[in-house]
């Protein structure tokens, strides 16, 4: 006859605590314990399922994919016990976001509005802020989600690839250039252009590519935002070459996307704190993203494992 496993609320209480909280002192304060009562509670469900939970690492516990996975699994748990005995109008879970302007202002918004749509129980609270600040505030835990185009590798953070594209070259529908499939760079040489700020990786890329070509198109301005280089291109000032996406869903309809003959590739990743466990609002939001994303022909999404 199998032996029957005891469940331990506190043993569970103290999981889900010492994964929010990233250290015993932060977990113990939440529960109102001392640290050696939560360690004993996790030593003592580690012992009773089998499992490792906690690993340490640099002096911090980081939860193992065993604890990932059963604090998963408790949720409907402790989701009950809150409509037992917490307040009758339930606090709504927030998903604590932060994005650079190109996705934020005009993608994020829109995404934001279906989401909350299809989950009302939920609440989102964006910030908009350079790529930089994003990697810095997941770093920090003021945010739980981050987006961005920019490949910044840091310890404490993992980076989730999204979607990825190829360059495109943007121009109004009359350009003599619009009538091409691919625009090369030679063919740029001479034209007004918009171009991204200089202290930006992908201004030194393209750069590059034009040097090589010897092609050296005539820059009647410097913008930050891929966004504001497309607007800049709709006014007729310049051609702009840029990522596609997300501009591409807002202006296809005023402008002409031809592919850039280059080497330059762009990726769009979902960035995340490598130390804490993704609050169940962001993993709803990246779900979200992925299904209800729009195809376009200039870029594709990545599997989510990738």
């Amino acid at each position: 006859m199998r032996r029957k496993s005891w469940h331990s609320l506190s043993e569970y209480q103290a999981l889900r605590a010492l994964m929010q909280g990233g250290t015993a002192t932060v977990a113990a304060e939440r529960l109102g314990l001392s640290q050696s009562a939560v360690s004993r509670s996790i030593g003592s469900l580690e012992a009773r399922t089998g499992l490792t939970l906690f690993e340490r690492e640099s002096g911090r516990l980081r939860p193992t994919e065993e604890a990932v996975r059963l604090n998963h699994r408790l949720d409907p748990l402790f989701e009950a016990l809150d409509r037992i005995d917490g307040p009758t109008q339930p606090v709504k879970e927030t998903l604590r976001l932060i994005a650079p302007p190109t996705y934020a202002h005009r993608f994020l918004v829109s995404q934001i509005a279906s989401f909350l749509a299809i989950n009302p129980h939920f609440f989102v609270s964006l910030e908009v802020n350079t790529s930089d600040e994003v990697i810095r505030a997941i770093l920090e835990d003021r945010f739980d989600l981050g987006l961005t185009g920019i490949e910044l590798a840091r310890a404490g953070v993992k980076m989730q690839a999204f979607r990825t594209s190829s360059a495109v070259c943007v121009m109004t529908a009359d350009h003599p250039l619009a009538a091409q499939e691919d625009v090369l760079p030679i063919d740029l040489n001479n034209q007004p252009f918009v171009a991204i700020a200089s202290r930006h990786a992908r201004r030194t890329q393209l750069d590059k590519i034009f040097s090589q070509a010897r092609s050296n198109p005539r820059i009647m301005a410097e913008v930050s935002t891929s966004f504001a280089a497309v607007d800049l291109a709709k006014e007729g000032l310049g051609l702009a070459v840029v990522n596609p996406f997300p501009v591409y869903h807002y202006r296809s309809d005023d402008l002409v996307f031809r592919r850039f003959v280059s080497q330059i590739e762009y990726r769009s990743y979902f960035v995340m704190s490598d130390q804490r466990p993704l609050p169940r609002v962001a993993r709803a939001f990246i779900r979200h993203l992925r299904l209800h994303t729009p195809s376009d022909p200039h870029s594709k999404k990545v599997a989510a494992n990738t």
